[in-house]
C-alpha cells in the first residue's frame, strides 16, 4: 500500500487556484444573469468566457490601483487625509465600472449587452457586484475547509 503524501502548494499554484475559482464564479454569474434577467443579453458561451477573463483582469487592475492610491494616503495623518483616502477609494471603485463597461463594449460589442437605466450601467454594476459576492462566498467556503 502506498501512503498518500501531501505537498504544500507553491505560491504560483495557490494563485492559479484563486484565479480559476474567481474566473469560474464570474462565468457562472454572467451566464445566470444572461439566462434569467432580460437586461443582460449574451450571444454565446465563448463570449461569456472572454467577458469573465476580461472582467477579472480589469477587477484585479482596479484593486491594485485602489490599494496603491490608498497606500499613499495611509502614509499621511489627519482627518483630511483619511477622508481623501476613502473618497479616492470610492471614486476609483465606482469610476472603474464605466471604464470596464467601455472595455466590454469595445471588445465584445453586441456579444454581451447590458440594458436599462443609464444605458446599462446599473445592470452592469449589479452583475459585477454579483460576481464579487460569488467570489467571496466561494473563497470563504474554500478557507473554511482548511
Amino acid at each position: 500500500m502506498v501512503a498518500a503524501t501531501a505537498e504544500i502548494p507553491s505560491t504560483r499554484q495557490r494563485l492559479l487556484v484563486r484565479y480559476l475559482i474567481a474566473l469560474f464564479a464570474d462565468l457562472i454569474v454572467i451566464n445566470l444573469f444572461a439566462e434569467h434577467w432580460d437586461r443582460v443579453s449574451l450571444d454565446s458561451f465563448s463570449i461569456s468566457l472572454v467577458a469573465a477573463i476580461l472582467l477579472q483582469l480589469l477587477l484585479q487592475a482596479t484593486l491594485a490601483l485602489e490599494h496603491r492610491v490608498g497606500g499613499w494616503f495611509d502614509q499621511r495623518k489627519g482627518f483630511h487625509w483619511t477622508f481623501l483616502r476613502y473618497f479616492s477609494a470610492w471614486l476609483i471603485l465606482f469610476g472603474s465600472k464605466f471604464v470596464m463597461l467601455g472595455a466590454v463594449d469595445r471588445i465584445l460589442g453586441e456579444g454581451l449587452h447590458f440594458a436599462g437605466a443609464m444605458h446599462g450601467v446599473l445592470a452592469f454594476i449589479v452583475v459585477v457586484a454579483g460576481m464579487l459576492i460569488a467570489e467571496e462566498l466561494i473563497t470563504r467556503i474554500y478557507r473554511s475547509l482548511a
